[in-house]
């Protein structure tokens, strides 16, 4: 369903310059400049230069992942997602029959549809999204329920481009039901930030959703028992780039033994959740906090991942036809 909202929120946006190869139904994608354009088009008539809309889902988003501020959806404690409703502004007034009293003319039906389509799929993937963690809640697949304070789920936009994958909770993450908010947490703010993103334009999730006794590395058990959980999780968000935090997330992502030590900072190709990702490997924060050169690696891999996000890998458009009707250092991070 989440498919399909976002695809015929991509049609609504599509300009009429568009072709066919063959005469085929399928679609030829512009590209991200044209894409931008087309969009920005749209919008300033709708709302003028100054509209306040929600994030687009990437269906109808430009490769930047910055483009629409993921601050327009707000969350409360208990995890619901409140989307502003997108303001129209005011009809411009010309007495004159100059080309600018155009601007007053309505705007037309496709354009005026695209900012529905976008705001019911950003609430058809948070929906979905916080349906799948309610289920995980109360999850008793493995020993680490019995001393859990709580599910650690995963915090972040359910549209988002990136996702973050981390090893387990620790102890204040078991606390306080979110991952990554110890120091590694802040240091993984700051990395963020470096490259101009906030945490609530990503999402943020561990392999493990259960807090190991002690800090402990997790078990081979453990992990098998959590995964499908979050291959799960990663389904429904539709990353474009999955990156993994530390040894245990990689090698679980990646299918293979490999450590990160060999495979950092170097992009890969993965089917993951049933769809073609970048999975892009980088040493855990909590790794880095206390050895400045394994820092001084990881803001460098980083800084790679704007581009990654420019060129990650497109799925296909849908057929015309388909649109209609702080605590411990963990262990094994590296």
């Amino acid at each position: 369903m989440k498919r399909q909202i976002r695809s015929s929120a991509a049609a609504a946006s599509r300009p009429a310059s568009w072709s066919r190869r063959n005469g085929s139904s399928t679609t030829i994608r512009p590209s991200s400049r044209e894409a931008r354009r087309s969009h920005t088009g749209s919008f300033d008539q709708i709302c003028g230069p100054s509209g306040d809309l929600p994030r687009l889902p990437r269906r109808c988003r430009s490769t930047s992942t910055c483009a629409w501020s993921a601050s327009r959806i707000s969350r409360s404690s208990s995890g619901t997602v409140t989307i502003p409703t997108a303001r129209t502004a005011a009809p411009r007034t010309c007495a004159s029959s100059s080309p600018s009293s155009r601007l007053t003319a309505p705007p037309s039906n496709r354009a005026s549809a695209l900012p529905v389509a976008v705001v019911a799929a950003v609430r058809v993937a948070a929906t979905e999204l916080a349906a799948f963690g309610a289920e995980v809640a109360g999850c008793t697949k493995c020993r680490l329920a019995e001393g859990r304070t709580q599910v650690v789920f995963g915090v972040g936009d359910p549209t988002a481009d990136l996702m973050f994958v981390g090893e387990a909770p620790g102890f204040h993450e078991d606390q306080q039901g979110k991952p990554f908010v110890g120091q590694a947490g802040k240091l993984l703010d700051k990395l963020l930030a470096g490259i101009g993103l906030e945490r609530d334009q990503v999402y943020v999730a561990n392999v493990l959703k259960c807090r190991p006794p002690g800090n402990r590395d997790p078990q081979p058990d453990e992990i098998e028992a959590c995964e499908g959980h979050l291959f799960r999780q990663i389904s429904l968000i539709e990353p474009k780039v999955v990156a993994t935090l530390g040894n245990f997330a990689t090698k679980l992502l990646s299918g293979k033994p490999t450590g990160i030590t060999r495979v950092h900072g170097a992009e890969q190709e993965a089917t993951l959740g049933g769809r073609r990702v970048l999975l892009y490997p980088l040493y855990h924060p909590a790794a880095a906090l206390y050895t400045p050169a394994m820092l001084r690696v990881l803001e460098e891999d980083f800084r790679r991942l704007p581009d990654l996000l420019g060129g990650a890998i497109e799925e296909p458009e849908p057929l015309l036809a388909t649109l209609a009707p702080e605590p411990a250092v963990q262990l094994g991070l590296f």
